[in-house]
């Protein structure tokens, strides 16, 4: 029997022993979790993330669901329509690098709690907007408090799983984004519809559907606040704070509840019990003033260690994968419902492409804002049946995918399914310019958005790979800023595109989707 198979069999032992060749605290962690297996609270794992990732989709789908039906109350033109759909992503970038450092430092739970219960009361708050400016402002921090808990939720579910599974657990983490995405459009299909309005104050406040619809929508966030409080820290995050004793106790509950076995017969069950009882005192407890300086200044040397060569490179690689990545999917996804609105609405029996529409629209909207009389009415353009059928069909779609992916990951690699995904996409963003039905303009359409969500997840599934758990959720929260300053980009550039002509940003997409194909070669394999 060879030494490392006796070592994983006496934990124990080892531990007091401490050979020189005994595994580190991190990796006896994930020894552990193989020990627990999956099971119960696993599944509540995944059910309270279902609701925290829900909740994020709610924050950026729920704008481009009421764009139709809020222009005329709003008075939005194109491009304000283009800023309101970015303006969550600014408030994302504002404060992802700085959550992400504070995270790895302070731990996953408290921000992910903050996050959710904040998101909570500014979409609530967006709810009784009766201005655009109002509404906007909300978005932003709608984002801000987003982005708060997102590299926390990902780092916590991450740390939960040992290294064999993290892989597809983090794809079916990914795949409740097409999930949400289906269960937000059939709520804004039962909603939105309908014709509700109450006045509040003598007409001061007037409640639209709309408004009713994103009071609705802060129940995600809500119920993502109740889940996660009865989830426990990552024992991850205690080994890196030298809190042994809340870890094992931690990895001990895990074990009971999925096997349904008593703690006793746990082999792990005295792990770290021969740590020094001054460092476990030391560390034990809520954060104090006396040791906040010695965990910022450790958070500033994983700082300047994540910089260093080969990680500083990597992290320019991966941030600049997601720049372009998280700019084709948010586009393209924030845009499909108004866009296929005007399709709804300009399509006729004749066959014509989807830029023949899209320039029919542009120029009547054009036309309307330069003569608009003091006695003209706004009617707003609002989304039928078809459009929503539209958007669950775009969801079910962003679930094969994963499923697909999941089943290749161990054997085709990540890299090389990521640079499939690059070349699939550029092929449906090209085909995008000459869809002429509407059953080619959803497929293609899903398409994209389903290959570019993918390569997203594949972006994450890298960084978690490749950097430690120390600046785990600070890589994740650099390339998630990154590639949400490209969402911003592209959002804001794309009606001003469009308005250049139809081709105009289909062609820039798919340029930008080829560069990144390029760079998707530099992807560095880890050795196993």
């Amino acid at each position: 029997m060879k030494m490392s198979e006796v070592n994983a069999q006496m934990p124990a032992e080892r531990d007091n022993d401490e050979p020189a060749n005994a595994p580190t605290a991190m990796q006896e962690v994930n020894l552990a979790l193989k020990e627990c297996g999956l099971g119960l609270f696993h599944i509540r794992l995944m059910c309270t993330s279902f609701f925290g990732v829900a909740a994020g989709v709610a924050v950026l789908n729920s704008t481009p669901y009421i764009l139709p039906i809020a222009e005329c109350d709003l008075n939005m033109s194109l491009l304000q329509k283009g800023v309101l759909n970015a303006m969550p992503f600014v408030g994302m970038v504002l404060i992802s690098v700085v959550a992400g450092f504070l995270t790895d430092i302070f731990g996953r739970k408290f921000f992910i709690l903050s996050g959710f219960s904040g998101l909570f009361i500014f979409t609530v708050i967006s709810g009784t907007s009766q201005t655009y400016l109002v509404l906007a402002i909300c978005k932003f921090f709608e984002g801000l408090l987003s982005a708060t808990s997102f590299s926390a939720l990902i780092t916590l579910t991450s740390e939960f799983c040992h290294s064999d599974i993290r892989d597809r657990v983090m794809l079916l983490q990914s795949s409740f984004t097409a999930i949400s995405q289906i269960a937000i459009a059939l709520m804004s299909w039962a909603i939105l519809p309908q014709h509700w309005e109450y006045t509040l104050f003598n007409g001061a406040i007037v409640l639209h559907t709309w408004n009713f619809y994103l009071f609705i929508m802060s129940l995600w966030s809500l119920t993502a606040t109740l889940l996660f409080a009865f989830l426990p820290e990552s024992p991850k995050y205690y080994i890196t704070q030298k809190r042994y004793e809340e870890a094992r106790d931690i990895l001990i509950k895990i074990y009971k509840q999925n096997t349904r076995k008593p703690a006793d017969t746990f082999a792990y069950k005295n792990i770290w019990k021969a740590k020094t009882k001054q460092d476990i005192e030391e560390s034990s407890g809520p954060v104090s003033r006396k040791n906040l300086g010695p965990m910022l200044s450790a958070g500033l040397h994983n700082v300047k260690a994540m910089l260093h060569k080969p990680r500083g490179l990597y992290l320019l690689l991966f941030c600049t994968l997601n720049f372009f990545s998280m700019l084709l999917y948010n586009v393209i996804r924030m845009w499909f419902p108004q866009l296929s609105t005007i399709v709804e609405h300009y399509s006729s029996t004749d066959s014509q492409d989807l830029c023949v529409m899209l320039d029919a629209y542009t120029h009547d909207l054009s036309v309307m804002s330069s003569n608009v009389t003091v006695d003209e009415v706004c009617i707003p353009v609002v989304s039928g049946t078809e459009t929503y059928i539209n958007t669950v069909i775009l969801g079910c779609v962003c679930i094969v995918p994963y499923i697909v992916t999941g089943v290749l990951v161990n054997k085709v690699g990540k890299k090389n399914l990521y640079i499939a995904c690059c070349l699939i996409s550029v092929g449906a963003t090209l085909g995008l310019r000459w869809a002429s039905s509407k059953i080619g303009f959803v497929a293609l359409f899903s398409f994209d958005v389903s290959i570019s969500q993918t390569m997203k997840s594949l972006n994450q599934a890298l960084v978690v790979e490749l950097f430690p758990t120390t600046i785990r959720s600070l890589s994740l929260a650099m390339i998630m800023t990154i590639g949400r300053i490209g969402s911003v980009v592209g959002n804001v550039l794309f009606p001003i595109l469009l308005d250049m002509g139809c081709a105009v940003p289909f062609f820039t997409l798919a340029g930008t989707m080829i560069g990144t194909t390029l760079l998707t070669l530099l992807i560095p394999v880890k050795k196993k």
